[in-house]
């Protein structure tokens, strides 16, 4: 499961990075309130993970747009910021729990999981494109085409999952990049035209949009 982990001070986020991928989440960090809250935006992550003490834009006021804006996926406060007060405030606010510093990880990895089963009961997902001929439920992970399942690898299926969650818009092969592999990637952009390829190999060239100067984006969308 996709997850954005927003988080300032690198001595929290390193070794918590290392124990959420570790425990199979597909984790994207940025380190301040306004980064955290452009990447949330958008419907691409079903588990957020905000720090309160954030440079520009503290967790509360990232969480009080996300929700103005209409994003539900499950929000997790990590904060020394430990008063009733506080956890009262975040969660007014539309966070779905609040934890405390200093936390166990194996205490973390029990409310994500907890967030994910709530989520997967109360959302669920499914886009279809290019004309009707493909579907695509982000709960399942399935995609179908002209009537078929068809079977993508994990990095096919986040790469249509991206494009699926945000119908419309255009991405460019370094936010594909950022989104689908991960912003520690340090090999050729050009890997997304790859992947595009695959895709449209196992369902069909009009299933992804392309245009020169603009990218990519989910197919007649």
């Amino acid at each position: 499961m996709r997850l954005l982990f927003v988080e300032d001070d690198p001595r929290i986020a390193q070794p918590t990075l290392v124990a959420l991928r570790d425990a199979g989440f597909e984790v994207t960090w940025r380190t301040s309130g306004r980064d955290g809250l452009e990447e949330a935006l958008g419907g691409r992550y079903p588990l957020v993970i905000l720090d309160v003490m954030l440079p520009d834009l503290d967790g509360f006021e990232v969480a009080r747009r996300l929700r103005e804006a209409g994003e539900r996926g499950g929000l997790l406060f990590l904060t020394a910021r430990d008063t009733l007060d506080d956890r009262v405030r975040g969660l007014d606010l539309g966070g779905d729990a609040y934890l405390t510093k200093p936390f166990a990880v194996p205490e973390l990895l029990a409310t994500l999981r907890a967030l994910a089963r709530r989520g997967a009961e109360t959302r669920s997902v499914r886009v279809a494109f290019a004309g009707g001929r493909g579907e695509i439920d982000t709960t399942r992970r399935d995609v179908i085409w002209d009537g078929q399942d068809v079977t993508l690898t994990n990095r096919e299926y986040t790469l249509l999952e991206t494009l699926a969650l945000s119908a419309g818009r255009w991405f460019s092969r370094e936010e594909l990049l950022d989104h689908v592999w991960g912003p520690d990637f340090d090999g050729e952009a050009r890997i997304v035209d790859v992947y595009v390829r695959y895709v449209r190999r196992k369902l069909a060239p009009e299933a992804i949009d392309s245009e020169r100067g603009r990218g990519y984006k989910l197919g007649g969308s």
